[in-house]
């Protein structure tokens, strides 16, 4: 985000674009400005080339391993997206079609996740799992805000609990919706939120809890039915019935098809509502998520809007208004493309490649596995006690930056904010032959590294998570 009135990072002090001579035709201006529109207009070849180049610049995506986000699909997904990129998914009355097939996938998905009933369960696209993940806290707050008021209690205090490993979108919604959030420290001991201890952060004003199949740091599994059992307990013995709400931004796409034996969905009674991220193991290019409610007891019904809008009725609950079809329409592709053997295979062959690198990575001197990536296919890694002094994690992925892999370092979260991880995310088109390579480089760095007389500048700031 750019603050008012300050220049991006990215932005040299100079004010305008140069053209390169060989890209000017006759009456066109031979730079453009960087801040205020152009006083004409310029031949579409020339716009092209100038954003063309500026976009360059960026990082390579498919050597990103930060990212969960799908760097890759096939061409006939690509010309589907093309054709598809004017449609406004909330124009459910003028693109009935794009409307059904959103309806399909989410009754797919409902199925995928074990829902009681599918033909029950409630659904809807999102802009991406941040999204969805409001909606599921609204309706978590709303759900219990109207129980209270039937007891004639007060409705003033709501919180959640979650692990202090939850993505920051989590946060954001407890900060916009005045709801007080309630951290698990994660421990050496308890590296997930595991149902332990939570008999001391729940309470009558407790409006859910967040279980994640797959944390953001590490790409652990938390385990559900523990966590389910937990509150079993709790009711039984206190009285509280908390409901559970998954964030699946990237194991709801995993777990069905690598882990079918895992309890974590609406084979649970405790879960009310689970989230996915179309854009990461959904394998569809960005941005798509995805939220399911079990029935419609889950999600308030005062939450749902019905819009007079272009000649229809349309029943929406959504913080987005216009919002792209096209990639419920890449989701639909994915879906009939691969179908469920094909989505295993996606993702069995992003483990091996995960469980390959992770074996490698940890036979390596320096270095302590903290995940060897059979959740999904995400792992990380920190420096082994007593190794060295002269360089740290940081310096390693500055060191591999320059061979065009991006690699984060990050602190842990609190609990364990001490310790430093990298991380590295397999996604579908990451080959086995791009990790051999990936390797190769990162033991040249490590020998450089290792080989230094002194101590390096320190570093001290890892990327941002971001669903």
């Amino acid at each position: 985000m750019t603050i008012p009135g300050s220049k991006p990072a990215s932005e040299s002090s100079q004010e305008s674009l140069e053209l390169n001579p060989l890209f000017s035709r006759p009456g066109e201006a031979s730079e453009f400005p960087r801040f205020t529109l152009p006083g004409g207009e310029s031949l579409p070849e020339t716009a092209y080339q100038i954003v063309h180049d500026q976009a360059m610049l960026d990082g390579n995506a498919r050597l990103n391993l930060a990212t969960f986000v799908s760097t890759w699909m096939e061409p006939e997904a690509v010309k589907l997206y093309a054709e598809a990129a004017d449609k406004n998914m909330i124009d459910k009355d003028e693109y009935p079609r794009t409307a059904a097939v959103e309806y399909r996938c989410w009754r797919m998905l409902a199925d995928l996740w074990n829902a009681p009933d599918p033909a029950k369960a409630v659904g809807t696209s999102t802009i991406g799992s941040s999204e969805a993940c409001m909606l599921a806290g609204l309706a978590l707050k709303r759900r219990w805000q109207h129980k209270r008021r039937a007891g004639g209690q007060p409705t003033d205090k709501p919180n959640l609990v979650l692990s202090s490993a939850v993505q920051v979108c989590w946060e954001k919604f407890c900060n916009y919706w005045d709801v007080e959030a309630r951290y698990v420290p994660i421990s050496m001991e308890h590296k997930v939120l595991d149902g332990h201890d939570l008999d001391t952060y729940v309470d009558e004003n407790t409006i859910g809890v967040v279980a994640i199949m797959g944390v953001t740091y590490t790409g652990m599994y938390e385990p559900v039915d523990r966590i389910a059992a937990a509150l079993d307990e709790i009711q039984g013995r206190r009285g509280l019935d908390i409901p559970i709400h998954v964030d699946g931004a990237s194991g709801a796409m995993v777990a069905p098809f690598l882990q079918p034996e895992t309890v974590w969905d609406f084979r649970l009674q405790r879960v009310a509502s689970i989230n996915t991220s179309g854009h990461k193991y959904g394998l569809v290019y960005p941005g798509l998520g995805w939220i399911l409610w079990r029935d419609a007891d889950a999600l308030p019904e005062d939450l749902i809007f019905h819009v007079s809008y272009l000649g229809g009725d349309m029943p929406t609950f959504a913080l987005n208004f216009s919002r792209p079809g096209a990639q419920v329409l890449l989701q639909y592709y994915l879906f009939l493309r691969l179908g469920f053997a094909g989505f295993k295979a996606v993702q069995a062959s992003c483990r091996d490649v995960a469980l390959y690198l992770s074996a490698e990575i940890g036979k390596m001197a320096p270095f302590t596995l903290w995940n060897d990536g059979s959740d999904i296919p995400v792992f990380a890694w920190q420096l082994r006690d007593g190794h060295t002094t002269h360089w740290n994690l940081h310096h390693l992925s500055e060191r591999l930056r320059m061979h065009g892999w991006l690699v984060p370092a990050y602190p842990m979260p609190d609990g364990l904010g001490h310790l430093t991880v990298q991380r590295i995310v397999v996604r579908n088109g990451f080959t086995r032959d791009l990790a051999a390579n990936f390797l190769e480089d990162l033991r040249k760095e490590v020998s450089y590294l290792d080989n230094l007389g002194g101590p390096l500048p320190e570093q001290q700031h890892g990327p941002a998570f971001h669903h």
